[in-house]
């Protein structure tokens, strides 16, 4: 039902729905948004002032003043705000945050991370718990992460930064120096290992 608040959904006037759109139970669409034809909008997402694009899924997830393309996932529980575009056959997963950023073609980021003012090229992965750390106390800073990269698990991405094309950032790495095209950083602490001291910790 349209522009009321019922127990299936909230679906506004202004917005534009295509061809063979599913809207599940509790999911709430408003304001100049435009569902594409084929895509899904699960239960308790919420779409505002978005385009969502031919056969993509919304899962449990929250959408404002954004584009996604087509045949994408996005959720369950992610985040997208402030001017967000994503491109076709992209994964967006639970509880990754993604604000004011471009993600090309191909782009996926399963769960746990934070792209901020970003721009992700073409079939980039980003691993779990990678933060594009955005902001320094008073001003946001721009990343820049070339076509074909790998970002490993936990990798801090320290703006202003600029990584090239078929880049590796190894896990646990902070990346605050901009990488060349095909190059590998890793930015480990050595570890060591104490036998037998453990007793010293748990007793």
């Amino acid at each position: 039902m349209r522009g009321k608040k019922v127990a299936e959904y909230v679906l506004e006037d202004s917005v534009k729905v295509g061809k063979n759109v599913t809207i599940e139970p509790f999911a709430v669409v408003k304001g100049n948004t435009v569902l594409g034809d084929g895509c899904v909008v699960q239960s308790f997402s919420y779409i505002e002032n978005a385009t969502i694009g031919r056969n993509t899924v919304i899962k449990s997830s929250r959408i404002t003043d954004s584009v996604v393309g087509d045949d994408c996932t996005v959720g369950p529980n992610a985040h997208l705000r402030d001017n967000v575009c994503v491109g076709n056959n992209c994964r967006i997963g639970n509880y990754v945050e993604v604000k004011n950023s471009v993600l090309k073609d191909g782009v996926k980021a399963a769960h746990l991370s934070y792209i901020g003012d970003a721009q992700v090229g073409a079939r980039v992965n980003v691993g779990c718990g990678v933060v594009f750390v955005n902001y320094d106390g008073r001003t946001k800073h721009r990343t820049t992460v070339g076509d074909d990269c790998f970002i490993g698990c936990n990798a801090n991405l320290v703006a202003p930064l600029s990584i090239g094309d078929n880049c590796f950032v190894a896990c646990g790495t902070t990346v605050d120096k901009d990488m060349p095209d095909g190059s590998f950083s890793i930015g480990r602490s050595y570890l060591v290992i104490k036998e037998g001291r453990a007793y010293k910790y748990l007793r």
